[in-house]
Order: C-alpha cells, then structure tokens, then sequence
C-alpha cells in the first residue's frame, strides 16, 4: 500500500467564448490527487489521506477516486468549498495556474484526522498543501511519524500563487528533509528556491540531509537524478505534446511504481540502488510522462499503456 497526502481539487480549463461568457472545462486534479490516481491505473494499491468537500464538486472527486480503485477511508470530508485551478496554456501547452483557495476543503485537515491514516510500505507528500495550514502541519507531522519505517517520497511542486512567501517553502522543506528519502522538483522549482544556484551543488546539499535520491525534471529535455552513487542522465521521450498538466505527477506515480514492482518500496533500497537499476526505473516514468503530456489535461497512463 501507498498513501497519497495532500490536496484534492478542479483543474479548470478555458473552453472558448460563448455567446453570453465564457465556457469552462472543470477536471479533477490536485498534484497528490493526480498521484494517487495515477498509481491506481499503474496498479499499485493506494489510499488518499486529504481532505475534501461536500458539494457537488467534492463528490465529483469522491466519486473519481472510487471508480479510479484508490482507498478513500483516509479522506476527511468537510464542510468547505472545493478549491479551483484556473489553468492557462502557453503556444507549447506549457500550464500556467491560479489557484482559488482560501478556505477551500483541502486545507482542513487536521491532527485528529491522523487517526484516519493506513499503515503503508510508502507515504508521498507534496505540492502546496505542504506549507498552508492547518494541513501543512499536520502532514508533516505526519511524514516525522511515518519516516522511520516507511518510504517518504516528497514533491515540492512550488505554487507562489498560493505561498508568494519563498522563506515558507524553505522553511518547510528544510523540516521535510531529514524525514524524506525520495525527492523530487522540477527545474523552475529550483529556480524559484535557488535563482542562479548550480542544480548538483544543490543536490548534493540535499542529499547530504537525508534523501537517498533526488530528482530534478527538465521538461522536453528529461530529467536528472542525483545519489550517493552517482549522477544519471534520462532522455525524454519524444511526444505531440497537448499539455504538460499532470507530467510530473505521472512521472513521481511511476517511480513509485518501478520500485514497487521490483520489491524496492524501501527506503534502503532507495538510497543503495546502483545508477544502472535507476536508468530503467527513470525511463519507465519519462515514457509514463509522455504519454500524459499527449493527453489533454492530468489524463495519466494505465499499466497497460506502458507494455
């Protein structure tokens, strides 16, 4: 089992002009959401520990992860209004968000609903419930229960739309660190935390505080992981790209995945897997992205896409 922490909500798509508006494409999203989904299609037994609302759109994601197979014991519903997504595509298909959240469901969770929690072989955090409270702290304390006996995987997916304030992000990725083993980022969430930084100075700072892997995505041009081992190129996977909604959560799905089919959902195996074992791991999850990035919208794969 893995456990999938974080928000729940709508990806809202322009849809065109209408003769009194304008038309609006609402699908379910959510970085950790998106995770979740997409380890259930890759067939993988998850549960989402999140909280989510009562009105028609809290019940449209409910009714989403039920029919996708993952386990909704964990889910805290609450009173509140499902949180909004504006996305806005560049020439490339390139997501740009705003999101509509104060107050929304996903933010109400809090330490009592720890209660709610299955015990897992892995436990994935990420994204901007992360640093926005009460939820913030109650998955990281979470992540401080769970990280002596069980993978951490933590994406830091930056949302300053949601958290403008950079010393927040930092803040709590250096109270993430010594309690994750696997972490991921994109090339502009490096950016943004580091401007100018060099990416393996960084890497290797972050590896030295507890992670046994870090992984950078760069888009059209792959990805990069850093270890203890060493540091490995992964190519990208040529594509028609649609857009990118959803390549990096498909991406963090398959490498849980990968290390679940090899029995290596651990955080041991994590830190001493050779860079030979991660090249296949890492290319499975490049094809995994691609085929989402093909797709309109966090479409991910299924298994059987990939054999």
């Amino acid at each position: 089992m893995i456990v999938v922490s974080g928000e729940a909500l709508m990806d809202v798509f322009d849809a065109g002009a209408t003769p009194t508006g304008q038309s609006l494409d609402a699908r379910i999203g959510g970085s950790p959401l998106n995770v979740a989904i997409g380890l259930a299609r890759l067939g993988q037994p998850v549960a989402f520990f999140g909280a989510i609302g009562r009105g028609f759109l809290g019940e449209r994601l409910m009714q989403a992860l039920r029919s996708e197979g993952v386990h909704t014991a964990a889910v805290a519903r609450v009173a509140a209004p499902t949180t909004l997504g504006l996305v806005g595509l560049d020439p490339q298909g390139v997501a740009d968000y705003a999101f509509y959240g104060e107050g929304g469901a996903d933010r109400q969770l809090g330490i009592a609903d720890l209660a709610r929690v299955p015990e897992a072989a892995a436990y994935h955090f990420g994204s901007y419930a992360m640093v926005v409270e009460p939820v913030g702290a109650t998955l990281r304390e979470l992540a401080r229960r769970v990280s002596g006996k069980a993978l951490v995987s933590h994406d830091i997916n930056v949302r300053l739309n949601v958290e403008p304030d950079l010393a927040r992000w930092h803040a709590v990725l250096d109270a993430m660190l010594p309690h994750v083993h696997l972490l991921k980022l994109s090339d502009e969430d490096l950016r943004r935390l580091h401007p100018g930084a060099d990416e393996a100075e960084v890497a290797r700072r972050w590896l030295g505080r507890g992670p046994g892997l870090v992984l950078v995505t760069h888009g059209g041009e792959g990805a990069r992981a850093f270890s203890p081992q060493g540091v490995l190129d992964v190519a990208p996977v040529p594509t028609r790209v649609i857009d990118t909604v959803g390549a990096g959560d498909t991406f963090q799905a398959a490498v849980l995945t990968a290390l679940a089919e090899r029995g290596e959902l651990a955080q041991a195996a994590v830190r001493g897997m050779p860079l030979a074992a991660w090249t296949d791991i890492l290319g499975f999850a490049a094809r995994a992205a691609a085929i989402t990035c093909s797709r309109r919208g966090a479409d991910l794969p299924r298994r059987a896409d990939l054999n």
